[in-house]
């Protein structure tokens, strides 16, 4: 592929050879930074879809009959078995694009018409390791990196799928992945590499799960711990006692927000001592669009809809709204590239009162915004006043927010 010149993908492009069809699909899905390809076989019909931005965009629907051979190619690339369509299967693609060497993480699905398959393309140049560009506040970066230079304790991070927490974790340890320290992490899967790490990939068709990982780094003599994901009370209860007996631990939770998280490891049944004694952070975080640069505009909006979204009325006043026309560059969206919004939560003195009486998420959170925390919603309205991101993207990527207008951002 290294001499592939990428084109706008065509409907006449069915003609081409299914091997280029493919090395075109990949070229191209690089080239516009999508972070997922979908291929995917309906009853009459045959569509090839990018996710970029966060959002899917369909690219092409090529003739019916390709699909096979289509599927069949990159299940050969992938090494999987070409001949299993009744199981879902796993494999990775390596290819390389000019200069570049980039990896695909493969997933194929029967579904009713045929195998779908969804490729996920790392790029570790596209990794962004600088924490201080990936959107953190000043007081936010601060206490952020204040826990995890902490000798021991634990770091959680919490947000949806596709919330960017990858990029924060490694940004993290590649701060932290120092020649005197040995790092260690389980992920499932791994996605980029990072050198002087010690990466595992989670097998659990072996037995190598979360929890059985971390019991053997503990005896790995290890510094600072990664796990992929808390997912259930022995993971969660280890990982805490791990961080308890002078280990620095970062992970991940589902949650909606940082307040919740807390009280999602109370209700796994970890106790409350753990809890308060081992936690240093949580952090919370989504993905917001960022306005598109070259097509940028101001454009008014009514200052009752700004209100009404949680901007209190006197920063609703003063600030200029901008939005994208959408240009050639952004396909007509308005939209380039995307920006961090996060929310986090130190756990200071009163938190770990409210936490061992078993408080709840809420008198968490209004203790929390007390001692001067932002919520998801309050730094995507800065967002907002940034001129960074639009209103609807604010709303829509930091969720419901009760609070008054006064606590909102100024």
């Amino acid at each position: 592929m290294n001499n592939l010149n990428t084109l706008t993908i065509k409907n006449e492009d069915i003609g081409d050879d299914v091997i280029k069809l493919v090395n075109r699909i990949l070229a191209e899905a690089f080239m516009k930074k999508a972070s997922d390809i979908h291929i995917e076989p309906y009853e009459h019909s045959f569509r090839v879809r990018f996710r970029i931005d966060g959002s899917l965009q369909e690219v092409m629907k090529p003739n019916k009959r390709l699909m096979l051979p289509i599927i069949s190619r990159l299940k050969i690339l992938s090494s999987m078995d070409i001949s299993e369509k009744r199981r879902p299967q796993d494999g990775r693609i390596k290819f390389e694009l000019g200069s570049k060497t980039i990896d695909c993480r493969v997933s194929s699905l029967p579904c009713l018409f045929g195998e779908k398959v969804c490729l996920r393309i790392l790029d570790k140049a596209n990794l962004q390791l600088d924490m201080t560009k990936l959107g953190f506040e000043e007081r936010q970066i601060s206490i952020f990196k204040e826990s995890i230079h902490q000798p021991f304790g634990m770091c959680l991070l919490t947000g949806p799928t596709g919330s960017g927490k990858t990029t924060t974790l490694y940004s993290a340890l590649s701060e932290l992945n120092k020649i005197d320290v040995n790092i260690s992490t389980a992920e499932d899967p791994c996605e980029y590499n990072l050198e002087g790490v010690n990466q595992v990939n989670i097998k659990k068709e072996v037995g190598l799960t979360f929890a059985t990982a971390l019991k053997t780094f503990l005896r790995q003599d290890p510094d600072i711990i990664m796990v992929g994901e808390i997912r259930d009370f022995e993971t969660g209860e280890i990982a805490l006692e791990a961080a308890l007996s002078g280990h620095l631990v970062l992970s991940t939770l589902h949650t909606n927000d940082a307040p919740s998280s807390v009280a999602r490891l109370l209700h796994m049944g970890v106790e409350p001592y753990l809890v308060t004694g081992a936690l240093n952070v949580v952090v919370a975080q989504r993905l917001c669009r960022k306005i598109c640069d070259r097509c940028k505009s101001e454009h008014p909006i009514p200052i009752e809809e700004l209100v009404a979204c949680g901007m209190a009325e006197s920063s609703a006043l003063r600030l200029k709204y901008f939005k994208g026309k959408g240009c050639m560059f952004c396909n007509g969206t308005g939209y380039q590239g995307r920006v961090a919004i996060y929310e986090v939560l130190a756990i200071s003195p009163a938190i770990r009162e409210i936490i061992l009486k078993r408080g709840s998420a809420d008198d968490i959170k209004k203790q929390a915004i007390k001692e001067g925390m932002k919520t998801l919603r309050m730094a995507a309205l800065t967002k907002v006043a940034q001129g960074l991101t639009t209103l609807d993207e604010a709303v829509s990527n930091s969720g419901p927010d009760t609070l008054s207008n006064e606590n909102q951002s100024k």
